[in-house]
């Protein structure tokens, strides 16, 4: 008899939302959002079983039913009573982020579900986020000696880094964008880390070890249609395919190119307004 509650080998905690992108040339799009989402989709969608650990609400409620979701586990997802997070993002002319806000709503209660499912899953990404208790979920993580990897938004980073610290150097690998690397290298010696992706928009991507970049990949030129979610596609597609035994440079090669695809033709779950 197969497993009605089947496990994925990665979890993926964070969020999942309603989302809302603004661009200054009039694009307004609203889209089923989420780095939790995202990156379990891009490592399933790359071959890895993955499974997001949200907290949604009410409205949110038929996303198990959908089915452009249907490679994603859904047992991690909880829907209780209230509204879904949501968030509203407004990008500049060189589609920069330049403003986020922000209703958590029900994803509050992201942590103790989060802490509920460790031990499920054979790796763990943790999307660095407020609200979840980063310092709470990844030092559990940690003292479990779960096999785990994360990534930060640039919007609160610097704030969530310094709560992460303690555990970073046990991530098998940390996913931050040229930026975020900035800040994270002011609290901790690179060589310090197991193993850093370092994005820098339509520039050059570096894996580094222990401090040491290994392997370089420059993304190919093409028009940008919606960028909110290519690095969520990059660090479920590296996942997965470093998970499937590539080596680095081939892994980063294709995660690359999978980020390149999501900001050209735009994310499958994206709507025009």
């Amino acid at each position: 008899m197969s497993d009605p509650n089947p496990i994925e080998p990665l979890g993926v905690i964070g969020n999942i939302s309603r989302d809302q992108a603004i661009y200054p040339d009039g694009r307004h799009y609203e889209f089923l959002g989420g780095a939790a989402l995202h990156v379990a989709l891009a490592a399933a969608r790359a071959g890895l079983q993955a499974a997001p650990i949200s907290v949604v609400g009410c409205d949110l409620a038929d996303v198990m039913d959908d089915p452009r979701l249907a490679l994603v586990g859904t047992n991690g997802i909880r829907v209780d009573q209230g509204r879904s997070c949501t968030f509203r993002m407004t990008y500049d002319q060189a589609d920069n982020l330049r403003d986020i806000s922000c209703d958590f709503g029900v994803s509050v209660h992201l942590t103790d579900h989060a802490l509920s499912q460790l031990g499920r899953h054979e790796h763990y990404h943790v999307c660095c986020r407020r609200p979840l208790d980063v310092a709470r979920v990844l030092n559990r993580v940690a003292e479990l000696q779960l096999p785990f990897s994360l990534d930060f938004h640039i919007a609160s980073a610097p704030s969530l880094m310094a709560h992460a610290l303690g555990p970073l150097p046990e991530a098998q690998l940390v996913f931050a964008n040229v930026a975020e690397f900035d800040v994270l290298q002011r609290l901790i010696a690179p060589r310090r880390l197991q193993a850093v992706v370092v994005t820098d928009g339509p520039r050059e991507v570096r894996l580094l070890r222990r401090g040491e970049p290994v392997a370089r990949v420059t993304p190919q030129a093409t028009k940008a249609r919606e960028v909110t979610n290519a690095g969520d596609v990059l660090a479920g597609c590296f996942l997965a395919r470093h998970a499937s035994g590539l080596d680095d440079a081939t892994a980063l090669g294709r995660a690359v190119s999978a980020a390149t695809v999501s900001i050209r033709d735009a994310p499958a779950l994206l709507v025009p307004r």
